[in-house]
């Protein structure tokens, strides 16, 4: 079943909002507002997840709080990649949570946290086991990022990968399963701390990944999962196919769904990052999403 919807998916990073068009996430705050407000609408109890922050930054989400985009929210969320990208130390977690808590009256959760194994599997396997020590029981919710490998013939969404070095190359390896399937090392560990820790796992447009991700999260004890549907996707051909499918296919889960990324047509810039012209196509596309498949 739908357990949540998520609104937006890491607003606060470039990759995934120009605030380059929008600096003060003036029209993002709008957008939100209405969002929620629209699926409040067609769901009146499902809880309303404000777009996990990455960075975590305590002054985004007063930013956030000031402009009226947690009044139609329930729950904030954050995402934390400290053995990679962040600039903090794994240990410092509880500091991060902390953080956020006083900056904001909503429960908060973990929607993304992940180890890759760029540099060696060893390292992930730390890095999943200290990250259960650290936020299971702290967070209501804990997302591993994620089942599988990003194939490395899809590109990673970011905008900098010259710039990024190693940092980019990492996007490809943050599975506990490589691309062909194969488990990695922490992948033995991971059933140690289900169903209390969730996945969050993407799934591309008609992902022939599907069957193989829901046979593997119902072997590993999975019952939270995190993915998405794709505002950008539901301009395609036989989306509401795709979107039917995926849907049936996690129908055994408890699912945060996240609604995100503008098709290049609704977009102010021809890209999945852009703020819309009209922002209310957004909310009416997270209404008619609600309606279909939280029931």
């Amino acid at each position: 079943m739908i357990e949540a919807v998520k609104l937006w998916n890491e607003p606060n990073n470039l990759s995934h909002w120009d605030f380059g068009i929008d600096p003060d996430w003036s029209i993002f705050s709008r957008m939100v507002r209405l969002a929620g407000a629209a699926v409040r609408a067609e769901s009146p109890t499902l809880t309303r997840v404000l777009g996990g922050m990455s960075p975590i930054d305590a002054a985004f989400l007063r930013r956030m709080s000031g402009q009226g985009a947690l009044d139609e929210v329930d729950v904030v969320a954050v995402h934390g990649f400290p053995l990679d990208w962040n600039h903090w130390q794994i240990d410092e977690w509880p500091e991060r949570i902390a953080e956020i808590r006083a900056a904001s009256r909503h429960p908060v959760w973990v929607t993304e946290v992940g180890v890759s194994s760029f540099g060696a599997e060893e390292v992930q396997e730390f890095g999943l086991r200290r990250t259960a020590e650290l936020l299971l029981g702290q967070v209501d919710r804990v997302h591993w990022y994620s089942l599988y490998d990003l194939p490395r013939t899809w590109p990673a969404t970011t905008r900098h990968r010259e710039a990024e070095g190693s940092s980019y190359y990492r996007h490809f390896y943050m599975g506990l399963l490589k691309e062909d399937g194969t488990p990695k090392r922490a992948l033995r560990h991971f059933a140690d701390y289900t169903p209390r820790m969730g996945i969050c796992q993407w799934f591309h447009f008609e992902d022939p990944r599907l069957e193989d991700a829901v046979a593997w999260l119902k072997k590993l004890g999975v019952k939270k999962l995190r993915t998405g549907l794709s505002w950008a996707d539901s301009h395609r051909p036989n989306a509401e196919a795709w979107f039917d499918r995926q849907m049936s296919a996690l129908d055994g889960f408890d699912v945060t769904l996240t609604y995100c990324f503008t098709p290049g047509s609704c977009g102010i810039n021809d890209h999945h990052t852009s703020p819309p012209h009209r922002v209310e196509e957004f909310a009416e596309f997270c209404a008619r999403m609600t309606r279909r498949y939280a029931k």
